[in-house]
This record gives structure tokens, C-alpha cells and sequence, in this order.
């Protein structure tokens, strides 16, 4: 079946700086530093950037943090309690934002 973004494009991200190779230089270093060990295992970052991934709903990067969080041993339960944050985050941040929709619809009922 296909889709709309292909798997296989995954492995051309860094064909990204082709025409950027200064900026692309830039990005990767810094990306490579944020997913470094640090306060934070490379774990737990991963398990963060696939939460994300869900949040901003990259295809690629959940098919990536995917693979790295199961490459640094994270299990599917604990990736899928990571997809259930995020999911309440984005759940409560929809609702909160009914408070704007009552205060106007409040505010033009008068």
C-alpha cells in the first residue's frame, strides 16, 4: 500500500543539507549534542523525542524514535505510556483552550 510519506525517505534526511551543507552542519551537531548523554540518559531522551514525534505527528520521527528508544532499551510498554502523555497533554491543552470559547461566547451573549 502506498502512502503519502515513504519510509525509505527516513534514510535520505541527510540529503537535507545538499544545498545547505553549512546549515545542515549546524543542525546536526546541535541535534547530535541535545541526544547526547547527559542529565538525561540517551534513554529517556528518546523516549521523549518519540512523545513528541507523536505530538507534531512526524511520521519519520516516530518510525526513528521508535527504533531508538527499543535500541536503547526502552520496551513497547513504556513507549506506549509515553504516547499516552503526550496524548493527555494535547488533550487538556484542546480542552483549557474551551476557556477562550466560553469568555467570548460569554462576552457576545451580553
Amino acid at each position: 500500500m502506498e502512502t503519502y510519506y515513504n519510509p525509505a525517505d527516513l534514510a535520505k534526511f541527510e540529503e537535507i543539507g545538499k544545498d545547505a551543507p553549512e546549515l545542515a552542519k549546524k543542525f546536526f551537531e546541535y541535534y547530535g549534542a541535545v541526544f547526547a548523554e547527559g542529565d538525561l540518559t540517551e534513554r529517556e531522551k528518546a523516549l521523549i523525542g518519540l512523545a513528541v514525534a507523536h505530538a507534531v505527528q512526524c511520521p519519520y520521527c516516530i518510525d526513528a524514535y521508535t527504533q531508538s528508544c527499543l535500541e536503547k532499551g526502552s520496551n513497547l510498554s513504556e513507549m506506549t505510556e509515553a504516547v499516552h502523555v503526550v496524548n493527555a497533554i494535547r488533550g487538556g491543552a484542546s480542552l483549557v483552550h474551551g476557556v477562550q470559547m466560553r469568555n467570548v461566547a460569554e462576552k457576545l451573549s451580553m
